[in-house]
């Protein structure tokens, strides 16, 4: 007979303190959801708390009112897609092979990766040589220069490392090459940490903004970020014009802002689910194994 697990204080304890940090995590999101939808003067008046006051879809009209929003919202999204696509890519040509201890110089490579996690050339080296290598106003200048992050680098060969290495040695037997085992066998076994770590990439370039500002030029070719960016601040010259006798003739900054937020979080948040699965999996194990 098998018998009931009674929960003791420290279950409560971890439970309250889980359920308090969640919630506190939540109402900054539902707070920025009720700027969204409200009024401007429940805004300025400070209603506002975690429900709209004067219910409005202005904010969000303004935002899709743009007619290069949508154009913007694929580009972004190609973007994103391709830039993870390089990203995961080089990632596992780099992580492989450090795993392979007859590979000579291997511990040398790895320090010169890690070395540059704590030193970087800086922002205006970075910019002139974007501009020598003629990438101003491309989309590859978004994608090249960050290309690869040594941090995910280290989580995926750790998690390469992990695999047991008689799957390897079987397939060699049957004739199959390096590059069969890696496709054929390592990759497919390794589908939670690359779920993980394309994740991570995709976030990284979709909430990129400094680089796009220093970058690009042509309009057509700005990212979401850098687009939003450019509505709240033609919003806020606005309410210079203005002045402080129009505020209910147009849609103050705050207001603004917290559905730029939205707009530009939703995305991810329909991804996420899709990849939760592998998420915790894939960190944990390519964090702790090897």
């Amino acid at each position: 007979m098998s018998r009931k697990k009674r929960i003791n204080f420290t279950d409560i304890s971890i439970i309250l303190v889980i359920t308090a940090v969640s919630i506190t995590c939540l109402i900054p999101f539902l707070y920025m959801i009720s700027l969204s939808f409200s009024s401007n003067d429940a805004i300025i008046s400070q209603k506002v708390t975690l429900w709209p006051v004067d219910f409005t879809l202005e904010t969000y009209k303004t935002i899709l009112s743009d007619v290069e929003m949508i154009y913007t919202l694929g580009y972004t999204i190609v973007l994103t897609i391709v830039y993870t696509l390089v990203c995961m890519f080089l990632t596992i040509c780099a992580a492989y092979p450090l795993t392979k201890q007859r590979l000579k110089g291997r511990s040398f490579i790895l320090t010169v990766f890690i070395f540059t996690m704590y030193f970087s050339g800086g922002l205006i080296p970075s910019y002139i040589l974007v501009k020598n290598l003629d990438l101003m106003n491309s989309m590859w200048s978004l994608i090249l220069p960050g290309a690869m992050s040594v941090f995910n680098l280290i989580i995926l060969k750790t998690f390469f490392a992990s695999l047991p290495e008689s799957l390897e040695e079987s397939a060699s037997i049957d004739g199959c090459n390096e590059f069969g085992i890696l496709v054929r066998i390592v990759l497919p076994l390794s589908l939670p940490s690359i779920a993980t770590l394309s994740l991570f990439y995709a976030v990284d370039r979709w909430n990129g903004f400094q680089d796009a500002l220093f970058y690009i030029t042509n309009k057509n070719l700005y990212p979401m970020q850098l687009k939003l960016y450019q509505i709240i601040t033609a919003n806020q010259q606005l309410d210079t014009q203005q002045g402080e006798g129009s505020v209910g003739a147009y849609i103050i900054p705050e207001s603004l802002k917290a559905a730029s937020v939205m707009f530009a979080t939703v995305p991810i948040l329909v991804v996420y689910p899709k990849l939760q699965k592998y998420f915790v999996d894939g960190v944990m194990t390519g964090a702790i194994k090897g």
